[in-house]
């Protein structure tokens, strides 16, 4: 058996490559992981006042910033909500930085990731521009070998600006306001950094990607795509094993075409050759099952990896989780802290997010309004959670609106398509950007575009055209209804009667559910936002809020049963989503409060979401 250590032999790629499905959630970039990194978050000089060219060498009189916490949030030690059209950041790289990256022979090459900075970054390494890009919510890496030039011993000065106008609504910018103070639904922003920064030494030639496709139960496609110069005769070569046993699933080595920096690998996965052992395998909420993998460029570079086995689709009005009707019971998750905003304040709360999604008795999670960190998409994948991706949204239909948003879209396709969580694309969310799709062929051209740019993107899930209503082309309808009686939720959702009349005629928030002449194929029907009950115990805020209020915790418990049997009394809903998971600023409708404690014993809200 040949060596997956870039030298020749499995065996000692995987004893020395960390186990990728068993991690503790700090690596971050979790499908793909190397041996060493050096992790650059932490204490950062900072600028929010001026803009002036001769920074890019460094920052005179700054204050200290805690990255990755943007500085809008207190975590960030600078807790100024205000306005930041432009923000300046730097820190000093070391030797001792570099030797953790791995940085020497054979990985003579250093890339600097950025998880995300909020809105459009330009980086420099000792006044020597290095790269720039734009959109605030995927990743993005640069070589900076050449930007050290002759003395990468020495200490060296990273300067990052960012831009995010505030005021600008062709950005994706989800729910973040563009008001100073937060208004209705909306948000405090979050500017510049706010996910991990951090290094990584790789060979001159190496893997640079991996995409794992779920082709069926028994194969799993693997695009691996190499950067850097070609060399003659190269090989990948990817080893498979069951998670937590060791037993061997697939050892597959192909050569890589003379004139290709992408290779696409079949990966048959052994036992599944007997049907009978597919209900041992496959990923699922309740059985969160991982395969462990090491992918080589044969002789050169080595990674460690891992993947689910699952399919998801759509048949019959049903949803389908590896070839069965699933019901998706849901919860609207803003992903938002009060210390830190967007960012987690800290990796441990990324898992706690999810452990306490399932404690609640949901098997799934609508991350709404942003692209979330890789590392809460690492543990929905390893305890078992469905995750429905979403596009934050801009709010403007203008030809530099459409490409911001399309080429973030792509990024974040491209980076969570892996996942095995990952069930559902929703690149549009209640028409934003598309206000007018009711009525314009235009917006309605844009919103079909956009679905199906996302299935041509990874045919493999379903896409929702746009959640809540106004749909074009999507492979589930869903619904936004924040009627506030379970009798009369019940009502609406009761039969096939009210399917038909629900779909061919105006909906919730006297909306149309098709338009652009869509029609009834037989999707799925969901409701994916209601509830959104208010209750405060303890100190209230004045401009706290819900759809709904409550009395105290017996009314507020009652309110949510009482909505929840109205769905569960319904014979075609093929899932529902709860508004919301946690209190966020003005909106009180939490099932959790802003700190994530329960509001009432977590086992009463368990039993009104599950029923039981």
């Amino acid at each position: 058996m040949s060596s997956l250590d870039g030298t020749g032999a499995a065996p000692s790629a995987r004893a020395s490559l960390p186990l990728a499905s068993e991690q503790d959630g700090t690596y971050p970039r979790p499908q793909l992981l190397r041996r060493a990194w050096a992790d650059l978050d932490g204490t950062w000089s900072f600028r929010n006042t001026g803009d002036d060219p001769s920074w890019r060498s460094g920052l005179p009189d700054a204050r200290d910033i805690t990255v990755p916490f943007p500085p809008e949030s207190p975590a960030s030690c600078i807790d100024e909500p205000g306005f930041h059209p432009v923000v300046w950041y730097a820190r000093t790289l070391t030797r001792a930085e570099l030797d953790a990256a791995g940085y020497g022979p054979g990985a003579d090459r250093l890339r600097l990731h950025f998880g995300a900075v909020d809105h459009r970054a330009r980086v420099w390494i000792d006044g020597r521009f290095v790269g720039e890009h734009e959109g605030g919510h995927t990743p993005f890496s640069f070589d900076v070998t050449e930007a050290l030039g002759t003395d990468p011993d020495g200490e060296h000065v990273l300067v990052v600006r960012a831009e995010d106008d505030p005021h600008d609504v062709t950005q994706p910018r989800g729910k973040q306001d563009w008001h100073e103070e937060p208004h209705a639904i909306w948000y405090r922003r979050t500017t510049g950094i706010w996910q991990t920064v951090w290094l990584e030494a790789v060979p001159s030639r190496s893997i640079a990607a991996l995409r794992w496709t779920n082709v069926d139960h028994a194969t799993v496609r693997l695009t691996v795509r190499l950067a850097g110069e070609r060399r003659d005769a190269e090989r990948v070569r990817v080893d498979a094993w069951w998670q937590g046993t060791g037993e061997e699933l697939a050892s597959v080595e192909v050569a890589v075409p003379a004139d290709a920096d992408e290779v696409v690998v079949p990966v048959p996965v052994a036992r599944q050759t007997n049907g009978q052992a597919e209900d041992e395998l496959v990923w699922s909420p309740e059985t969160p099952r991982l395969v462990d993998a090491t992918v080589a460029l044969v002789g050169v570079d080595a990674v460690a990896s891992y993947f689910g086995l699952r399919t998801v689709g759509t048949d019959g009005g049903a949803f389908l989780l590896n070839g069965r009707a699933y019901d998706v019971r849901s919860v609207l998750n803003q992903g938002y802290w009060p210390e830190s905003h967007l960012a987690a304040p800290s990796r441990a709360a990324l898992r706690r997010e999810v452990e306490l999604i399932k404690e609640l008795g949901f098997t799934a999670a609508r991350n709404h309004q942003k692209i979330e960190d890789p590392r809460f998409l690492y543990w929905a994948d390893r305890l078992g959670l469905l995750v429905w991706g979403e596009a934050p949204g801009a709010y403007a239909f203008t030809p530099l609106a459409v490409q911001r948003l399309v080429r973030e879209w792509m990024d974040a396709v491209e980076r969570d398509a892996s996942h095995p969580s990952i069930v559902t694309w929703v690149p549009a969310n209640e028409s934003w950007g598309v206000q007018h799709v009711a009525t314009d062929p235009a917006q309605q051209a844009y919103a079909r575009a956009l679905a199906d740019l996302t299935r041509a993107l990874d045919p493999t899930r379903p896409v929702i055209s746009n959640d809540g209503w106004e749909h074009t082309n999507s492979d589930i309808v869903t619904i936004h209804d924040y009627e506030g009686d379970g009798v009369r939720l019940a009502a609406t959702y009761a039969d096939d009667a009210a399917r038909t009349a629900l779909l061919g005629g105006r909906g919730p928030a006297d909306r149309r559910i098709l338009v652009g002449g869509a029609t009834d194929e037989g999707q799925p029907v969901m409701l994916t936002e209601f509830g959104g009950v208010d209750f405060q115990p303890g100190a209230r805020r004045e401009d706290g809020w819900g759809y709904t209020s409550a009395l105290d915790g017996d009314d507020w418990v009652n309110r949510i049963t009482a909505l929840y049997d109205g769905v569960r009394a319904s014979s075609f809903l093929a899932g529902s989503c709860w508004t919301q998971l946690t209190d966020t600023m003005q909106e009180t409708n939490g099932l959790l409060n802003a700190d994530r404690s329960p509001k009432v014993p977590i086992e009463r809200i368990r039993a009104a979401v599950t029923g039981h």
